[in-house]
């Protein structure tokens, strides 16, 4: 398992992208800063005591892209072409919500730039506000989108639509079948959730499955693998020593326990700016 920002000694170092095409690469980013709702109408009225708030938490955010490695160590200072800080006010959650976007042609992406972006965005609108509410919070900052780059194109939306509605079986000696599977889905069976995410999720063909604990000859991720192969040889390519895995959304291995409702993802290593 290898890490692109990590050399064969295991130090950090910053990833050399002078052998990378350049391409049109873009970014969106979002996240919401929530308030109480009397805040979100001083907002709107300009009541507020440091002035235009929206205006001012823009020209942060676009400041934040464009000084990203300053503030990510191995960040790649990038020419950026575009950057654009939108916001969208809804009352009915009382929020304020942020989205940047980032573009460029370049040979790394610029997904940390929008995230970045609307990070600082978030934060500005923060201490904008604070003399009048200190109880916000901001959450939900997530990449939406990213297209260009030798990783392809994502987009958080895409991906959501394409789960599918039934999970595929994991058959093994013990006979399990594909109602079986299924009806794990609402908790009958106890199961670990696997996800083929980026290139890797159209080499097997599929975007994610169910295997049920009791397929696994011990309770590891090494074990739900093998389980995998025996189903079909198109999953040997999770032996793959360049594919990294995940265990509820942070890197593991092999080795690493699995447990009923556990998530397992699989899925190439991408290289960032």
């Amino acid at each position: 398992m290898t890490l692109t920002h990590l050399n064969a000694r295991g130090e950090a170092h910053m990833v050399d992208v002078a052998d990378k095409q350049e391409t049109r690469r873009e970014a969106t980013a979002s996240g919401r800063i929530h308030m109480l709702p009397q805040t979100l109408a001083l907002l709107v009225e300009g009541g507020l005591p440091k002035g235009d708030v929206l205006a001012t938490a823009r020209i942060a955010g676009i400041q934040a892209a464009k000084r990203t490695p300053e503030l990510i160590p191995l960040c790649h200072a990038l020419a950026l072409s575009k950057v654009t800080v939108d916001f969208d006010l809804d009352h009915d959650n009382a929020c304020v919500k942020v989205k940047a976007t980032c573009r460029l042609n370049g040979r790394t992406g610029v997904e940390m730039e929008a995230l970045t972006a609307v990070s600082v965005a978030c934060l500005t609108l923060y201490d904008m506000c604070k003399a009048v509410d200190k109880g916000m919070t901001i959450d939900a900052i997530q990449l939406e989108e990213k297209s260009g780059g030798r990783s392809g194109d994502f987009s958080r939306a895409s991906e959501r639509a394409a789960l599918p509605t039934e999970s595929p079986a994991v058959s093994d000696e013990s006979g399990v079948s594909d109602a079986t599977v299924t009806a794990s889905k609402a908790g009958d069976v106890p199961s670990v959730r696997v996800r083929f995410l980026a290139e890797l999720r159209e080499r097997v063909g599929q975007e994610s499955l169910t295997v049920p604990v009791a397929s696994l000859a011990n309770a590891d991720i090494l074990s739900v693998k093998r389980a995998l192969r025996e189903r079909d040889d198109r999953y040997a390519a999770l032996d793959e020593p360049r594919i990294l895995m995940a265990h509820n959304q942070t890197l593991a291995s092999d080795a690493t326990r699995v447990e009923a409702g556990d998530e397992v993802a699989f899925f190439p290593p991408v290289t960032g700016g």
